[in-house]
């Protein structure tokens, strides 16, 4: 055997390695995943992660380096359905928690808050966007505006005060 014939960055040698070994691969991942489907995807991914290190892989050793990409390639699965799994019942309960009714309510706020604003004064409207919506510090509000943090926080007032009139007090 020639040293291009054991090198797996040779394009020769790595499609040899394929056939030697594709349908072994799957098959093992078969046997641990019950899906077909599943065992062909991460069986491309095996073979995927042996060509990004092909270089670092001692031909004599492959099988044994496929096979436990294999494995672990297969264990991760397991753990990213399993957070998969506990994300979805966690946000079940989540849902189940929360009333049709509160969402009516929470709709309703939202629609009268959006209203507030639009109905505010343009001075005003400015600096509570600025504020509430931007993050922005009364001082970067007042360089920007070019007036004063005082004026800043006079408007913020007047704004807050006008749509506490209009929504209530919540």
């Amino acid at each position: 055997m020639t040293k291009d014939d054991r090198n797996i960055c040779h394009s020769k040698t790595f499609e040899g390695i394929y056939k030697t070994y594709a349908k072994d691969i799957r098959s093992f991942l078969f046997f641990k995943t019950q899906d077909i489907n599943k065992a062909e995807d991460l069986m491309q991914n095996v073979f995927i992660k042996l060509w990004d290190n092909c270089s670092k892989v001692d031909y004599d050793k492959v099988k044994s380096y496929i096979f436990t990409i294999a494995n672990n390639l297969f264990l991760n699965e397991v753990k990213h359905e399993k957070v998969v799994r506990n994300f979805n019942k966690q946000n079940q309960n989540e849902k189940i928690d929360i009333s049709p009714e509160f969402i009516m309510l929470e709709k309703e706020f939202m629609d009268k808050l959006e209203i507030a604003i639009a109905n505010l004064p343009e001075k005003q409207r400015e600096v509570f966007l600025m504020n509430r919506i931007e993050k922005k510090k009364y001082k970067e509000i007042a360089e920007e505006l070019s007036i004063s943090v005082k004026a800043v926080e006079k408007r913020m007032h007047q704004a807050l005060v006008t749509m506490r009139n209009v929504i209530g007090d919540v």
